[in-house]
């Protein structure tokens, strides 16, 4: 599991933009989003640096926590 740190989501909308980058890399993905903390985890067997990518292309900032 990877838990990053996504500073910049503010809404829900913020969510699903993230959530779509991520299901881009990995559609089968499990993914969290709990947007008062700006955490995202992700469970997927995929390179965390795919999915940090992934967030960058879309137009926020990930951080790999941990």
């Amino acid at each position: 599991m990877y838990d990053f740190q996504v500073n910049d989501m503010t809404c829900g909308h913020c969510v699903a933009t993230v959530e779509k980058a991520v299901k881009g890399v990995d559609p089968s993905a499990k993914v969290a989003i709990d947007l008062g903390s700006h955490a995202v985890k992700i469970e997927s067997d995929k390179p965390a640096a795919s999915f940090a990518k992934a967030i960058v292309d879309v137009g926020y900032t990930g951080e790999l926590r941990g």
